[in-house]
């Protein structure tokens, strides 16, 4: 059975951090693309971050460069996203997802699977 299960969400104040992790079984996890997305209140949803597990490129929004962080380890099925400097603007539910053929990273209909999601919030 596939599984894509995000956490480490939570309440943080502006300027703070997270790391969101996310833990994928169930298929070759070194054949996949996991990426990083996020669904405001009232916006679309939007790519965040992503990361080749093949070859380890990744990507980043113009929204979180120098801020967010992707990273993975593959021992532990793992893909984790470190954010820092949070801002109000980042508040969103952020979900996980994993795709075996992505050429556009932040186009969601690349992905096969994804998780349920976890909430960021940042505010004062």
């Amino acid at each position: 059975e596939v599984q894509v299960v995000e956490s480490g969400g939570g309440f943080v104040q502006p300027g703070g951090s997270l790391r969101l992790s996310c833990a994928a079984s169930g298929f070759t996890f070194d054949d996949y693309a996991i990426g990083w997305f996020r669904q405001a209140p009232g916006k679309e949803r939007e790519g965040v971050s992503c990361i080749s597990n093949s070859d380890g490129s990744t990507y980043y929004a113009d929204s979180v460069k120098g801020r967010f962080t992707i990273s993975t380890d593959n021992a532990k099925n793992t893909v984790y996203l470190q954010m820092n400097s949070l801002k109000p603007e980042d508040t969103a539910v952020y979900y996980c997802a994993a795709g075996v053929s992505v050429v556009v990273p932040y186009y969601e209909y690349e992905y096969d699977y994804w998780g349920q999601g976890t909430q960021v919030t940042v505010s004062s």
